[in-house]
């Protein structure tokens, strides 16, 4: 008698090779971008740009090419043109196809992975080119190169015709035009002029002599051009935006640019270019090792590390190269000056990068990136090259610079002293707070839950709104913080002077991560930690002075997703027994309709007492007759709040705090070394910078006066 199958065996033999799916050419990409651009967000959408941009950029860096132009085309098209050798159009002898066709629509195909197409490049698993044709509805590869000129289109990453000769050429170079796919990006297909700008501005400085031109020529009616008809657009597009960089200085310009809202602790800007000879051989018998820095009076570090010009977000061997390096040097320095006792420890790591703007950039032949976003070096040789040529350099600059080398070992004693003072005032607040409650301040109304993923703090100003919070809120997952006052402006404050605060201090405590060294992002207490000020300029300042201490104290918290900032209601609308709330001026004037023009509004009056429904009516607004439906009479009251005080708690629940009504504004970085600068105008002490900035950005300030 046959034997009943089990369910395991069932499910075991349901797995055989008809299920084995095998994507053919770029189909793969599609299936799966980010495992190639790393996301289909808006980073995804410019990595396109930056993968494209970096062919012509490995030309530049090979010294065959010194002029590069990105335009941004109605209609969502991008044009690329170089002046390099143009990609090879001859047979390839494994595809049979053009060099062309293969580059552009088949995976891991390029000149450089062996060779003397590159001897350094950024390009590593060769499927940048492939990859954004894989990305695109529409792209087209113009070629120039032995007197002729080639075209090639695709559209999916699927060629639409073979490469065609188009005519005779004395340019050389290539011109890659793109319009990326709407179907697969998760954001609306918009570029950030500003974005591409700045990512292009930094390539500029890290290959010397090369021009960079950037044009925005999307509100113009300028077309795509017909292949071979023209080379370089800037002169057709002279009356649209563009941004062009040329830069004999390299590195040293870049720290400069880097520098320029700081005050410089020494005068002489550090610099070294050397050709590092690996001991040991191998692809990488020579990498070239490019360094700069500068200390500036500051308490934060910059340090912008490259591998083949690609930047290292997440750093890798060449910064723990360059690091231990750094603080070994100034170590020895410290010594034999007599700047360091012999009864004082050594520098630290982190002692010797407080206050550092360093750019540390390597070039190999061979290279290894974790991930093709390219995050994280990870070539072991890098780590060896940088310690060896920057201790050599970096002390004979010591001691060729001595006014230098004591200014920039004395702020890195000044560090040392800090941190062990900070340190003590840290455990003294770690060890007081842990007697207080079980660590969390008195005025902390927390929430029931203990689980994180469900549980937010609300951080409100003064204990007005707190009593109002307070009363409204879900205690089972809504803490409640109030502020008094404004908090400490963090941006030039060392740590023992930030616990100082009794603010800062009850925060920390709240939130449970602790602070510097010691902070532990995984004991946060809540995942939506959400500042919720008044809607005058004394909210706006203190939500200012707590983004500022996020940033520069609690960053991971903000790269988490996990800081918001509440939106509450400008104007409570009551028309008859329908009540309504608006969020802006535009928004009250639409709820209002017809009536507009009739309507007067009332104030809440600062510093009052939180008044019941009835109360917050009688002087705080003002009637208006209209018609209502069916002709008849009716009443609209306008209520205009200045503060989360004005509101009782049930106003506060239904507008600020409840999940299902609330408008919440998530608090991103975007590009983090443009909110550093922001930060170190709008919150140091440049005061000349900072009303420069408030200048040129004063009409796009929204005032309430």
């Amino acid at each position: 008698m046959a034997k009943e199958k089990t369910k395991a065996e069932e499910k075991k033999g349901s797995y055989s090779a008809a299920d084995i799916t095998v994507l053919e050419g770029l189909e793969a990409v599609r299936r799966r971008p980010g495992m190639y651009i790393g996301t289909t967000g808006s980073d995804g959408l410019h990595h396109l740009i930056w993968e494209i941009f970096d062919n012509s950029r490995d030309e530049a860096m090979g010294g065959f090419c010194d002029d590069i132009e990105v335009v941004l085309l109605p209609g969502n098209i991008i044009r690329v043109t170089d002046n390099g050798r143009g990609i090879p159009v001859d047979i390839h002898k494994a595809t049979k196809v053009s060099a062309l066709e293969t580059i552009m629509t088949t995976l891991h195909a390029g000149g450089k992975f062996g060779g003397e197409g590159y001897k350094v490049s950024g390009g590593l698993h060769g499927v940048g080119a492939s990859v954004v044709n894989a990305l695109s509805t529409f792209m087209r590869a113009e070629v120039h190169r032995d007197g002729a000129s080639h075209v090639q289109e695709y559209a999916k990453g699927k060629k639409k015709a073979a490469v065609k000769k188009i005519g005779s050429s004395k340019l050389h170079g290539s011109v890659i035009s793109f319009t990326p796919d709407p179907e697969i990006f998760t954001t609306t297909i918009d570029f950030d002029f500003d974005k591409v700008v700045n990512h292009l501005r930094e390539q500029a400085y890290l290959v010397k002599a090369l021009r960079i031109t950037i044009i925005d020529a999307r509100k113009s009616t300028a077309k795509l051009p017909e292949p071979g008809k023209v080379f370089y657009m800037r002169d057709s597009l002279s009356d649209c935006p563009s941004q062009t960089f040329y830069f004999e200085g390299g590195l040293r310009s870049f720290i400069s640019f880097q520098n320029r809202y700081q005050k410089p602790v020494h005068k002489n800007i550090f610099y070294i270019e050397k050709e590092y000879t690996n001991p040991s051989g191998g692809p990488n018998d020579t990498i070239n090792v490019e360094i700069a820095l500068q200390y500036v009076d500051d308490i934060s570090s910059r340090v912008f590390p490259f591998a083949n010009n690609i930047y290292n977000p997440e750093q890798g061997t060449h910064i723990t190269g360059f690091r231990t390096a750094l603080t070994r040097s100034l170590n020895a320095y410290g010594r034999k000056s007599g700047a360091l006792k012999e009864s004082e420890e050594n520098l630290t790591g982190d002692d010797v990068l407080e206050g550092l703007t360093a750019i540390v950039s390597v070039k190999l032949r061979e290279i290894q990136f974790e991930g093709q976003t390219k995050a994280k070096l990870g070539s072991v040789e890098a780590r060896g090259a940088v310690e060896t040529v920057f201790s050599e350099a970096f002390a004979m600059f010591l001691e060729e610079s001595p006014d230098d080398a004591r200014a920039i070992v004395g702020k890195s004693i000044l560090a040392l002293k800090a941190r062990k003072a900070a340190k003590a005032a840290k455990d003294s607040v770690l060890r007081k707070g842990a007697l207080e409650g079980f660590g969390l301040p008195g005025k902390l109304a927390d929430c029931q839950s203990k689980e994180a993923e469900e549980s937010e703090v609300f951080i409100v100003e003064g204990d007005s709104a707190g009593g109002s919070a307070k009363q409204g809120r879900d205690r089972r997952t809504q803490a409640i913080l109030p502020l008094r006052g404004k908090i400490l402006n963090v941006e030039r404050a060392r740590l023992d002077k930030m616990l100082a605060s009794q603010e800062i201090k009850h925060l920390i405590l709240a939130l449970g991560t602790a602070i510097g060294d010691i902070f532990d992002i995984s004991k946060l207490r809540y995942h939506k930690i959400i500042i919720a000020t008044d809607a005058d300029v004394d909210g706006a300042h203190i939500r200012t002075l707590l983004l500022t201490l996020f940033y520069r104290h609690f960053k991971p918290v903000i790269e988490g997703g996990y800081l918001y900032i509440a939106q509450p209601p400008l104007y409570k609308i009551k028309r008859g027994k329908e009540v309504l709330y608006a969020y802006s001026d535009e928004e009250k004037m639409k709820l209002l309709g017809k009536d507009a023009d009739s309507a007067i509004e009332g104030e809440g009056e600062e510093g009052a007492e939180v008044p019941s429904d009835a109360e917050a009516m009688e002087g705080m607004e003002e009637e208006v007759a209209t018609s209502g439906k069916g002709g008849a009479s009716g009443k609209i009251r306008i209520q205009r709040y200045k503060g989360l005080g004005e509101m009782n708690p049930e106003e506060l629940w239904e507008t600020t705090m409840n999940p299902t009504n609330r408008v919440l504004k998530q608090v991103s970085i975007d590009d983090a070394s443009d909110a550093d600068r922001v930060f170190d105008i709008l919150m140091g002490e440049d005061v000349t910078s900072r009303k420069s900035f408030i200048q040129s950005n004063a009409k796009l300030a929204n005032l309430d006066i």
